[in-house]
């Protein structure tokens, strides 16, 4: 089942990247897209950057090894 969801979540990743012109159109800019990344296409790399975040982030969980990161990074806090 962690495979079947996690093809899934690369699939959206995948379809925010190619598709991110639809997105601009009918969600609009951001504005703090812009001011951060500069000219005119700062809202374009946001939305592809947040698209390949989306897809680490999936593959990483589906090998078990997000939750290991975050048990690494987290866990002397809750002394697991």
């Amino acid at each position: 089942m962690t495979y079947i969801i996690g093809i899934f979540i690369i699939a959206m990743g995948a379809v925010l990247i190619i598709y991110t012109e639809w997105f601009i159109e009918n969600f609009g800019r951001s504005a703090w897209a812009e001011e951060k990344f500069g000219l005119s296409g700062g809202t374009r790399v946001m939305y592809k950057v947040l698209g390949l975040i989306i897809i680490f982030v999936s593959l990483l969980w589906m090998t078990g090894l997000f939750q290991s990161i975050l048990l690494s990074v987290f866990g002397n806090l809750f002394g697991l």
